[in-house]
This record gives C-alpha cells, structure tokens and sequence, in this order.
C-alpha cells in the first residue's frame, strides 16, 4: 500500500496518507480507535471502497485496475454474518461454491475438508440457526476459505464472543496460517489478542500510520515498564510531577484519576522515585510499576497523552 488516500463526498478523510507492506504467510493486525480508518482501508483492500488516490496492491494485483483479480485471490469475514439462516452450515458452504463456480465434486471435498478443520463435521446438516456465535463464525473463516485464497481479510473476528471461544478461534487462525499457507490481514480491538497472535501490528489514527512493527519491538519502543498512579487530587500536577521525576521519556497519558507512564528506569528507581512523589501532597492514592503491553502502546498513540507525545513511528 501507498500513499493510499480516501476522502467521501463532503470532504471526510478517512484515510490521510497510508503506507505499509504485509509479507506473505503474516498474520498482520489492523488496529486503531473507532473512526481511525480502519473499515476504509479494508473496504479498499477488499474492492469494495474505491480509494481517491495511491495504490495498493493484494496478492499482487493493483485494486483499482484489477479488482476481479483480487476478488478472485481473497476471502472475506465480515463483522456481522452473512450466513444464511433458513440453510445448514453445509448448504451455505455449498452455496458460496456455486457462486464461485467451483466443480461440484471439488466443491464436496473441499467443503468435507474445512468442516472437519473447524470441528463442525458432526454439526454440518445442522440449521445454522440453531448455532452458537463461535460455530457461526467458524462456518464463516470456512466460507472465506472454500476457494482457497491467497489472503484471507477477518473483520473483527471475535466480537461479541466469551473469552473460551476467542481462544479457540485464535488458535484457528494461526492454524489455518500454517495448513493452509495464507495471509491473514485483521482488524481487532481486543489488543492483547493481537499481541499474542499477530506478527506485526499497524497502529492507525485519524487516517494516518502512527506505528507499525512487531508487538514486542513496539512494546520496547515504548518502555518495558509502565508506573500508573491512582489520583485523588488533580491528576495534571502528579502528571507533571511525574514527567519531571526523569523516570521516563515520553509524556504520561491521563486517563480519569489515573496516570500512566512508560519507564526505562530500574524498577527499584521506579519504586524509589514513585515513592517521594507519594508524599509530595499531590493526591496519589497508590501506585503500581508493571510490564507494558502493547495495550499500553495504543493508549499512548491513539489515546490524549498529557503534552503531546512522539510518534513511535518515527
């Protein structure tokens, strides 16, 4: 992707400018805030939003030249269902291979293939009505994956799930990466799933690129460690203290009564140093000193940082 643009009528910039590469065989996580531009540059990668102006590229062929190619070279889980609920998990299966006009014989033991992949074989003549939202959305990554596409696009793949089924459809995905050899590209807002499952992340915000790496060297590039203070009294002085205390280098990020910032000092100097602006009269109600994730990284770009912030894309 290049320089990829997107601006509705009435002059809404969805996208400002966006940059970034996914390898073949990534798992490669999408993430921002709500009106970042994430479902935009989707809608583009996926043909279905038609970009202003840059380029983008999926599996090699240019989106707007070749959008049939690409069509033909992807599949698609969309946020809500699209199942079918008058059909089985098997006659909705059966449906999209006709619409890909794919052999029927090919069809069949595809289909019998991804049922068994996503432990829906004893399910499968079932009214998908009749199924729980982990079945629905395990049909739904099946339907995306009948045609054997080179990239496979989850939107927010385990919304709405209780945490069990996330873990199951998590370990899906990355199973699917390895068997299938596809290109995963998500977008995501549990962000400690992404850490854990995505090879590289990109941050958006307000349409543009703010970070993009590996979760662990974004978390690095934040600090390790993270001091949070919990603030009776007016949370700009203890954030002012805090930043002044030379525990970290980047801005603190106010969030109500609470104060975070990221550390590059010792724990035993963060304990120290949280320990004196404690009795500085400035209302810190407690302290903790904990690991950053990459959680905390979003926060800091995405979120208000008390003074403004460096770009961890710089």
């Amino acid at each position: 992707m290049e320089d990829l643009h997107k601006t509705y009528p009435g002059g809404v910039e969805a996208v400002r400018g966006l940059w970034f590469d996914v390898g073949e065989g990534e798992i490669f996580g999408l993430l921002g805030p709500n009106g970042a531009g994430k479902s935009t540059t989707l809608g583009v990668l996926t043909t279905t939003v038609r970009p202003t102006r840059g380029h983008a590229y999926v599996a090699g062929h240019n989106v707007r030249r070749h959008p049939l190619e690409v069509r033909r070279s992807i599949g698609v889980v969309f946020q809500d269902s699209v199942l079918d609920n008058e059909f089985t998990g098997r006659e909705n299966l059966r449906l999209h291979a006709r619409l890909w006009r794919m052999p029927r014989h090919a069809a069949e033991q595809r289909i019998d293939e991804l049922l068994d992949t996503m432990g829906l074989a004893d399910r499968a003549d079932h009214n998908v009505r009749t199924y729980s939202g982990g079945m629905r959305r395990r049909i739904e990554i099946a339907r995306a994956l009948l045609a054997g596409p080179r990239v496979i696009f989850l939107d927010e793949p385990t919304t709405g799930l209780d945490p069990a089924i996330r873990d199951v459809i998590w370990q899906l995905i990355e199973r699917l990466r390895r068997d299938e050899g596809v290109t995963i590209v998500l977008s995501t807002h549990y962000l400690e799933e992404a850490e854990g499952a995505c090879d590289r992340v990109a941050i958006v915000d307000h349409g543009l690129l703010v970070a993009e790496g590996r979760p662990s060297d974004l978390v690095d590039q934040l600090g390790p460690d993270l001091v949070e203070l919990r603030v009776g009294a007016d949370p700009g002085r203890a954030a002012d203290a805090l930043l002044a205390s030379g525990l970290g280098s980047r801005p603190p990020l106010l969030r109500g009564d609470l104060v975070a910032m990221p550390v590059r000092a010792s724990a035993e100097q963060a304990r120290a140093r949280v320990g004196m602006l404690t009795s500085d009269g400035l209302g810190i109600r407690g302290s903790t000193i904990r690991r950053s994730t990459l959680a905390d990284v979003f926060a800091h770009l995405a979120g208000a940082p008390h003074h403004d912030a460096e770009d961890l894309s710089a």
